[in-house]
């Protein structure tokens, strides 16, 4: 079982509950708009980090981390993208590719909208944690976590950090 901390747009903002939060977690992954690269550099000091770089992000990001991360957890074929749309309305970057070749995961920040939607059209789970930072236009800040195990995606708890 492998246990995922999931965080997004940022914004150059880390609450100190996040290291709380998934402190059990095995990996923390984050789908763009991390604001600093010292932000990026705290979460990898704390856990393994995965992550891509959202559409704020500068040169010193967008040189570690990639645009789209296509990988296996487990058994689990994961994608994050920081602008990926949701069901039904996935980017024109992704929209191809997310029907000729789909993940079981697709993890996409930037709305700072949360969502947990399972589409039926292509059997992926698609996830988006909100904002966990203090910019844009979200009422409340928050985190998911959820947990792998072979091939089967359980567990997902939604985590509120509080108002911006």
């Amino acid at each position: 079982m492998t246990r995922i901390g999931l965080i997004s747009d940022t914004h150059g903002f880390l609450d100190d509950a996040v290291f709380k939060h998934f402190d059990a977690c095995d990996e923390i992954w984050h789908a763009g708009d991390f604001g600093t690269l010292e932000l990026a550099d705290k979460l990898a000091a704390f856990k393994p980090l995965k992550g891509v770089y959202g559409n704020i992000d500068a040169t010193d990001i967008r040189q570690v981390y990639p645009e789209h991360l296509r990988f296996k957890c487990e058994a689990v074929d994961v994608w994050i993208t920081h602008i990926g749309g949701y069901p039904d309305k996935y980017s024109p970057a992704v929209r191809k590719d997310i029907y000729l070749n789909p993940p079981m995961l697709f993890i996409s920040g930037h709305s700072h909208i949360l969502k947990a939607v399972y589409d039926k059209k292509i059997s992926c789970l698609h996830l988006n944690p909100g904002a966990a930072g203090k910019q844009g236009w979200q009422k409340v800040r928050t985190l998911v976590r959820f947990s792998i195990s072979d091939d089967k995606i359980h567990g997902l708890d939604v985590i509120e950090l509080g108002g911006k």
